[in-house]
């Protein structure tokens, strides 16, 4: 029974093919198209209101330099949302759930903020790695320290947003479990399981909508960083 918990993380195949890129594609598609026409409907002016204030919040206290990266955190904010919020549709597969996707989100834009600092501000980069007024025999200690805090700073994006999302999928699958064994036995008990589970699946809609800002705006803080 254990495994089978587990068995929503597996990525689907048909034929042997996997279904993860079927997955990742899905998203772009569902999203709607800009028009030619002077007033847009409510949708897409639902769309370009989010975009814009997500873009404004973000990059408002990023120098201009930094405004490079708004197209592309503003698209990979709304990505991680539409796979999230998919992912918690019965007999669907959340790729966020994968730790190897994951870092792969991570590992290449955080490497790349770190380049940006190294190649435009050199000094003021290696300056994180020691603080201001430090003693001298705590100086290799703490270069250790700030270095280690760096390279983990990737692993810490992609595991926390795979640990909250699968750690929210294993709750909801173990109460609903817990609510189909409990209503011939006992249907109060069943009932009011289930409306505990109606309110931690809200609970996961705002974690799905949450964790990809937190792992956007991460970045951004990184990138404000070396900019």
């Amino acid at each position: 029974m254990a495994l089978n918990f587990f068995d929503q993380f597996m990525s689907p195949t048909l034929f042997g093919i996997p279904l993860i890129a079927l997955a990742l594609t899905l998203p772009w598609i569902l999203f709607p198209k800009p028009s030619s026409r002077w007033l847009n409907n409510r949708m897409l002016a639902l769309q370009s209101w989010f975009i814009n204030g997500f873009a404004q919040q973000i990059f408002q206290p990023i120098n201009l330099g930094g405004h490079k990266w708004a197209a592309l955190l503003t698209s990979l904010m709304i990505f991680l949302i539409t796979i999230n919020m998919l992912g918690l549709l019965p007999y669907t597969f959340t790729p966020t759930t994968q730790l190897s996707m994951n870092m792969a989100f991570a590992v290449p834009l955080w490497l790349a903020t770190v380049i940006i600092g190294m190649r435009n501000q050199p000094t003021h980069a290696l300056a994180h790695l020691l603080p201001e007024g430090t003693p001298t025999p705590l100086i290799p200690i703490l270069i250790m320290i700030e270095t280690i805090s760096l390279f983990i700073r990737p692993l810490a994006l992609g595991v926390r947003l795979t640990a909250n999302l699968t750690a929210g999928h294993l709750l909801i699958q173990l109460i609903a479990t817990a609510a189909l064994v409990l209503l011939p036995l006992m249907p109060t008990v069943a009932i009011l399981t289930g409306a505990l589970l109606l309110m931690l699946t809200l609970l996961e809609v705002a974690v799905a909508m949450i964790q990809a800002y937190v792992f956007v705006l991460l970045l951004s803080l990184y990138l404000q960083e070396n900019v």
